[in-house]
């Protein structure tokens, strides 16, 4: 989480637990008929508004700072398919170095058509054509 973002919540939170606390008072107050009942009901309305304000103001942040910054967390698709392309070069050079035809970057030596010889396709690759 980014650090305006940290801010944010930390804030929303401390507030948020502020008007959980004058409203438990204002309750409490009321239910043995202090003075002070009246007074804590009114600031617990105004808590509340503050309260909801912070939390929209996190979503707000978080928000702007994904517009600014871009979204880190979450891999792209391109990440993701350079992922996969290094997964399938990965795995066709082991089964290069299997079949003992090599190796290398994809492949082998013919450029990637998958062990084959002379750039014929293998048997088991023409269903794969």
């Amino acid at each position: 989480m980014p650090d305006a973002v940290r801010t944010a919540a930390v804030r929303a939170v401390l507030i948020m637990s502020l008007t959980i606390i004058q409203a438990m008072v204002a309750f409490l107050s009321t239910l043995t008929g202090s003075w002070l009942a009246f007074p804590m009901v009114l600031s617990s309305v105004a808590s509340t508004v503050v309260a909801t304000w912070s939390v929209l103001d996190v979503w707000v942040t978080r928000q702007v700072w994904n517009q600014r910054n871009g979204v880190v967390s979450v891999p792209s698709s391109s990440a993701r398919r350079i992922r996969r392309e290094r997964r399938r070069s990965r795995r066709a050079e082991r089964a290069a170095e299997r079949d003992g035809t090599g190796g290398g970057i994809n492949g082998g030596v013919n450029g990637g058509m998958g062990g084959a010889i002379g750039g014929r396709p293998k048997t088991g690759d023409l269903s794969r054509a």
